[in-house]
This record gives C-alpha cells, sequence and structure tokens, in this order.
C-alpha cells in the first residue's frame, strides 16, 4: 500500500534520527516517492543530504527557503502528500502539533495537510508517560491521527523502557495494514438507503398478495455497503433476514404504500438509493376486515396499482446516486435499458430470473450491471453476498467518475 503513495517524512530532534535513514530507504525500495522535512534539531543528528542521497528527492528544512516563486512550499508539500510519517517523533513536535503551534517547516505542513498523519514517538521512557505527554496524544488520537507506538527497551539515554522508536520494518507494515483496511471503507460518510424483500398486500385478515421475494439480495448489499463504511438505512418488507452490522438501520414495513412512505422520507438525506425490493404492482381495491367466506364459483377482486416508489424517486432526485433493480425473463438487457431511462435512474441490476440459480429465494445470483453512460458489466452467478460486494464496488466507480 506504500507502493506509488506520494510520503513525507518528518524526522524531528531525536537521537532515533538515524532510524529514520533506514524507513526513508526502504519506503523508496518499495516504490513510494518520499520527500523528507527535517527539524533544526534533527539537523544536529543526521544530515539533509543523507536523506537526499536515499529518496533523491530535496530535503525541506526552513519554512521561507522558497524555492519556486509559483509556489508556496509547505502548503505545496501537504497538499501533494498522500502519508505523512513523523519518525522519530519527539515529545516536542507532538506537543506542538496538540497545540496547533507551527513555527518551523514540519510543524507548518503538519497543520496544513489533509494527509493520513502516522505519528511514531521515540523519547525517554519518564518523557513518554508524562502527563502533558500522555494528554497531547490523547488529544491527537481524538483528532484522527495514528500512532505507532514505541518498542521497549534499552534507550540511548542508558533507561531500560518504552521509548525505542519502532523498527522501520514494523512501521511500514503498521502502515500498510490501516491503509488497506482504510482501503476497504471506501463508501465512509455516505449516506445510503436500500429497500429489499416483499411487500403484502392485505385481502382480508389471512389473506394476502405477495411475491417469491426473500429479501436476501437486498439485505446482501446492505451488509456490503456498511462494511464498505457506508451509513444504511434498510427500508424492509416482510422477511425472515435478520441484520447483522451495526451501521445499518431496519425500518420494517409490509405494504407498498408504508414501502413508498418511508422510501420517500429517507430519501433526501441519502446520497446512494438502491431499491432491491419486489414491490406489488396492484393491490386489492377493496380489503375486508373480517375473513371472506367461501362461495360457490369463482372469485373476481378488482385490483389497482399501487404507486410507482422508483418512478417517483427518479422523477425528485436532486443529486442522489439512483438505482434499482429489473427482474426480467425475455429480453433481459433491452427491457433494463428502458427502465433505466424511463426512471431517470443512474445505474440498474438486471436479474434474469429464468436462469438457474439467479431467481428468487436462492442464495446464488447473476446479474448485469447497467448505467447511464452504457456500462455493461456482467456479474457471473456467485453468492448473494459477493454479488452484493460487485455491484456496491460498480456503484461507487460510477460515483467516483462522476
Amino acid at each position: 500500500m506504500v507502493y506509488s503513495k506520494n510520503i513525507v517524512l518528518g524526522v524531528s530532534g531525536g537521537i532515533a534520527a538515524y532510524k529514520a535513514c533506514s524507513l526513508a530507504s526502504k519506503l523508496t525500495q518499495q516504490g513510494a516517492n518520499v520527500k523528507v522535512i527535517m527539524t533544526d534539531n534533527a539537523m544536529k543528528f543526521v544530515t539533509p543530504l543523507t536523506f537526499q542521497a536515499l529518496t533523491r528527492n530535496p530535503v525541506y528544512t526552513d519554512t521561507f527557503d522558497e524555492k519556486d516563486p509559483e509556489r508556496i512550499a509547505h502548503i505545496d508539500v501537504a497538499d501533494w502528500a498522500d502519508i505523512i510519517i513523523i519518525a522519530p517523533a519527539t515529545a516536542n513536535i507532538i506537543g506542538k502539533l496538540a497545540n496547533g503551534i507551527a513555527d518551523d517547516m514540519l510543524s507548518t505542513v503538519l497543520l496544513a495537510t489533509q494527509a493520513d498523519v502516522y505519528i511514531a514517538p521515540a523519547m525517554n521512557v519518564h518523557m513518554y508517560a508524562h502527563s502533558a505527554v500522555i494528554k497531547n496524544m490523547q488529544t491527537l488520537v481524538e483528532w484522527g491521527y495514528h500512532f505507532i507506538e514505541p518498542g521497549s527497551g534499552y534507550l540511548a539515554c542508558g533507561y531500560v523502557g518504552k521509548g525505542r522508536l519502532e523498527e522501520p520494518e514494523q512501521i511500514i507494515q503498521t502502515i500498510e495494514v490501516h491503509q488497506q483496511k482504510k482501503a476497504q471503507l471506501f463508501l465512509k460518510g455516505k449516506q445510503m438507503l436500500i429497500s429489499a424483500g416483499p411487500t403484502q398486500e392485505k385481502i382480508d385478515p389471512v389473506r394476502y398478495f405477495t411475491n417469491r421475494s426473500s429479501g436476501k439480495m437486498g439485505f446482501a448489499i446492505a451488509e456490503a455497503a456498511a462494511n464498505a463504511g457506508a451509513s444504511v438505512t434498510l427500508v424492509a418488507g416482510p422477511s425472515q433476514m435478520q441484520v447483522q452490522h451495526h451501521q445499518i438501520e431496519r425500518v420494517d414495513v409490509t405494504t407498498a404504500e408504508e414501502m413508498y412512505e418511508a422510501m420517500l422520507e429517507h430519501a433526501t438525506k441519502s446520497d446512494i438509493i438502491i431499491k432491491a425490493a419486489a414491490v406489488a404492482d396492484y393491490r386489492p381495491s377493496i380489503t375486508y376486515d373480517h375473513k371472506m367466506k367461501k362461495q360457490p364459483g369463482p372469485l373476481y377482486l378488482e385490483m389497482e396499482r399501487t404507486r410507482d416508489i422508483l418512478q417517483t424517486l427518479g422523477d425528485q432526485k436532486e443529486d442522489q446516486f439512483l438505482v434499482g433493480f429489473a427482474a426480467e425473463t425475455e429480453t433481459p438487457i433491452e427491457n433494463g435499458y428502458k427502465k433505466l431511462q424511463k426512471k431517470n435512474l443512474d445505474a440498474i441490476i438486471v436479474n434474469d430470473i429464468s436462469l438457474e440459480g439467479a431467481g428468487f429465494s436462492g442464495d446464488t445470483n447473476a446479474v448485469t450491471y447497467l448505467n447511464k453512460q452504457g456500462r455493461e458489466e456482467k456479474l457471473a452467478l456467485n453468492t448473494k453476498q459477493v454479488i452484493a460486494e460487485q455491484i456496491v464496488k460498480l456503484i461507487h466507480e460510477d460515483l467516483e467518475g462522476q
């Protein structure tokens, strides 16, 4: 995960600065583009020329050394960075950052950057345990900074205890693990609204019209979205499925009208809307409070249209990314594109339910993802969990491409 990343290595003034040379070298060898910032005190331990030779990039030591008149150096470096590592991080630089002090090149870059910042402390064992240092570190953790804890052992000052700069290999490994987890949360900060399952349209107290939808596909998409970092509202028709993820808020409904109202209520607060539910197109015009008695001869029930949830969402959508489902048995792709355009969708999942293993209630599915730009991605037969993960990634790719 450090390969091809722009990494700023901030070196502050501690004896462990010599380890930063090895860290810079290993990052460069692994394909990272490394720029080093040194504090005045860091230069008393290691020369800038050492880091320049190891990274093949200029080393920054002075906030006011503006080599390019068209750019402000500390802002340019702060914007350039994907990742910033402070190693070693002394009590002094930790205190500056926790208190918003910007009086040199490193501290100004740290206040200006939006990159992930990893802090690898190195100091005397008693300094590391001091209340001020602990408080400053706690503050930075609350602000979203990431700490790479020092190791224990013999320190340069002669003490034995916690305070040794973590080894360069472990620093890189810790960063890569965190970056990998972060990459999986590609929908973090997104609000997603998903409908799932069937609806039930009452005839009398014991009878209703419904369909064969189990809700498995919609629930799987909700889980995949939550695993990707999204906050999910799941509007679920009657289903035996259970919600597992803590970032999924379940809203239970029964009828098409209830689902219509719930979806519209949450739509304006959502970034992504997926209508995976199999909603009844018709409901009985007249319902009965008491059980209908069996009568001789045929039974005729007058049916009326339910309100079209997806069409309404398409008509009213502003900047939401709207995805529909189309369960088809004939010319599925052609019908999918027609529905995509008619209902003002950004994408549609076409499900040919005539294919073996791709119908309702099963644990597998095979679908085709279509978007309004003409993208057509066939997702081969697989478990509904895997298909859901693929759908969520395709939606993310479309959002990134907007």
